[in-house]
This record gives structure tokens, C-alpha cells and sequence, in this order.
């Protein structure tokens, strides 16, 4: 039994129609959904930058399906800020949201005017980013002075239950630093012994909580069309770090991505009309260790790929609903401060 998942991408799709995409996603079987949260699409031709956590209102009111995003805090979001966000979804929507948090890339980044740190100094900012956000759900009143700085903050408005904040992980390395605050582990499609390697090095250092891969994927009746609609949209997605951390915005990754040739983009996404194939590879996933599938068809046009993997690869899946999305080992209802009780200060070092 897995979790097979809509991937929203804010940067191809305008926020309306993504928002009907995502409620007809979930009319044809797709029992989970998750979104990006960037500024700044991957490329021109792209074209689109809805802002996420407005959509994330809109898109959790207007279905029953449970979500994620993957957000970066500590530059162009402050990490209270996040944390009111996080806790006023998971307040309205309990147990249906969820948030990865990763530590950026410059395309979205460099728009405050603060230096862009080097990754080692990144990770670190990251992490103080996550003691702060969890300290803020527990209804602690916040102050830290380092890589990021909080002043006597709090969050008022908490949900019942702390939402589970993911580890976003294309690395082992990545994954074996995430495991000791995760709730769970999120990666995208690669070959199936890079994946044992993250999924393995996330439980070995301990790491718990379900793990999701994100699939990038193009279908259309015809493979040839299947292949120019992944050139067209996805191959200036393909550049691995540092290079996709470094570049500053939508016309540089198209600069970059010309040098990427539809061979390659094959390598990276699930080209095929066969839906046969795409059932039997999602299939494999599973058999991985992966509790969640999301699947990104990465055409800028959804009804068609959501009308047929309904029909014809979701019956095949044996899909589920996902369990709560919640923190493993959070404090429990009666360890949430109200807004009529004194808070406990935290100060973070």
C-alpha cells in the first residue's frame, strides 16, 4: 500500500488552474498533494510564481487531501514567519500539512540583498532555522542570536498537534544530518542505488517517519510529444549541485540548459507514453522503502495526465491515504501553550 501524490509546481502552472488541477487530482484517486514555494521559476518558458502558502489556503479549504511544502527559511523568509504560517495551516487543517525545510538556493534568495553564504553556512543557518520553528509550535517565546536572529517571539495561533517538518534530501549526506529533527524524509527520483543510499543513510542515523520520492515524470499519447514536453519544461532542472544552488534566476538555468540534450533529460525524468511502464516503475518505489509517490508530470497542462493515471495506473497501485502529518514525538495537547498562559522564554543558542 502506498501514498501516491500530486506535485503542484507553482512555477509552471498559474495559481487558479493549478488550484483546479489539484482538486481534480484528487477526483481521480490521488489521495495526497504538495507543492514548490519559490520566487523565481527554473526557466522563462516556465513562466509562472505563485506565491505558495496564499494557494496552500485556498487548495486545503477546497479538498480533503493532505499537503507539503517545501520551503526555505532563514533569507527570504524568516523562520517566525514561517512558523505562524506552518501553525495556522495545521490549525485550520489538523493533521494535513506538512513542510520540508531545506536551505535554499540563490535564485530565490539573493532578493533581500544579504550575502549568499557559503553551504556549510547555509546548513548551519538552516538548522538553527528548524530549533527556532519548533520551539515557536511548542508555544515557546523565542530569542536567538546567530546565523538568524529572534527577538522575543511568539506564536499565538498553534494547532493541537506540532505538524511534522521534513527533511528535504537529494544527498546521503544531507539525509544522515536531517535524521536527528525530521519527522521524515523527502527525495527526488534518481537511480535506485542513489535512492538506497539516501533512504539508507536517513535510517541509519536514526531517521524516522515516512519517506517520500518525488517523481518527475512526462506522459502524453504519443512518446515523441512525451519527450519534447520534458525538453521544453524540465531541462534546466537537470543541473546538479552546487551549479543549482549558485545560479541567480530563470534566464541563467536557460542559459545552462541549452547545454542539456533530450538524452539526458530522459535520464531524469520518466519519459513514456506507455502507462504500463509508468505504473510498473512507480510500482518500484514502493519496493524501495518508500511509504509516498509524488508524481510531477512536468507538462504545463495536467487534465490529460490526471484523467489517465485515474484510469489506467492508480487502480494498479493499490493506493492509500496517508497517516496524520504530524510530529513524531511532540509535545502532547496539554503542552501547547494557550495564548491565556505565560509562556516558557527559550532562549535558543
Amino acid at each position: 500500500m502506498t501514498v501516491i501524490g500530486f506535485h503542484a509546481s507553482h512555477e509552471q502552472i498559474p495559481p487558479a488552474e493549478l488550484l483546479t488541477a489539484v482538486q481534480h487530482a484528487e477526483q481521480v484517486g490521488f489521495t495526497a498533494a504538495m507543492c514548490s514555494d519559490h520566487l523565481e521559476p527554473w526557466s522563462v518558458r516556465q513562466g509562472q510564481s505563485g506565491f505558495a502558502w496564499s494557494w496552500l489556503g485556498a487548495a486545503l479549504a477546497t479538498t480533503s487531501l493532505p499537503f507539503g511544502a517545501v520551503n526555505a527559511p532563514g533569507q527570504r523568509y524568516h523562520p517566525v514567519i514561517i512558523a505562524q504560517a506552518v501553525a495556522t495551516l495545521a490549525q485550520m487543517n489538523p493533521g494535513r500539512f506538512w513542510v520540508a525545510l531545506g536551505s535554499g538556493e540563490l535564485m530565490n534568495e539573493h532578493i533581500t540583498g544579504q550575502q549568499w553564504p557559503r553551504k556549510e553556512l547555509r546548513d548551519a543557518r538552516l538548522r538553527e532555522c528548524v530549533d527556532v520553528i519548533r520551539a515557536l509550535l511548542a508555544g515557546e517565546e523565542v530569542t536567538h542570536d546567530g546565523l538568524v536572529t529572534v527577538d522575543r517571539a511568539r506564536v499565538w495561533s498553534l494547532p493541537e498537534q506540532q505538524p511534522a517538518l521534513v527533511c528535504p534530501a537529494v544527498t546521503a549526506a544531507t539525509a544522515r544530518r536531517g535524521a536527528d529533527w525530521a519527522d521524515g524524509l523527502i527525495t527526488i527520483n534518481q537511480p535506485h542505488d542513489r535512492l538506497r543510499e539516501v533512504l539508507g543513510a536517513y535510517r541509519d542515523a536514526g531517521g524516522q517517519g515516512p519517506a517520500t520520492v518525488q517523481v518527475h515524470l512526462s506522459w502524453a499519447p504519443d512518446e515523441d510529444e512525451a519527450l519534447e514536453i520534458a525538453y521544453d519544461q524540465w531541462r534546466s532542472n537537470l543541473l546538479p549541485p552546487p551549479t543549482c544552488w549558485e545560479l541567480e534566476g530563470a534566464k541563467s538555468f536557460d542559459q545552462v540548459g541549452e547545454l542539456v540534450s533530450r538524452d539526458q533529460v530522459k535520464q531524469a525524468v520518466q519519459v513514456s507514453a506507455d502507462l504500463g511502464e509508468h505504473t510498473a516503475r512507480i510500482a518500484e518505489y514502493a519496493e524501495l522503502g518508500f511509504d509516498q509517490v509524488v508524481l510531477h508530470h512536468v507538462g504545463q497542462t495536467q487534465t490529460a495526465f490526471l484523467d489517465a493515471f485515474g484510469e489506467k495506473v492508480l487502480p494498479q497501485l493499490d493506493v492509500t491515504r496517508p497517516g496524520p502529518a504530524v510530529a513524531i514525538d511532540p509535545p502532547g495537547p496539554e503542552g501547547v501553550r494557550r495564548p491565556e498562559q505565560e509562556p516558557q522564554p527559550a532562549v535558543l543558542a
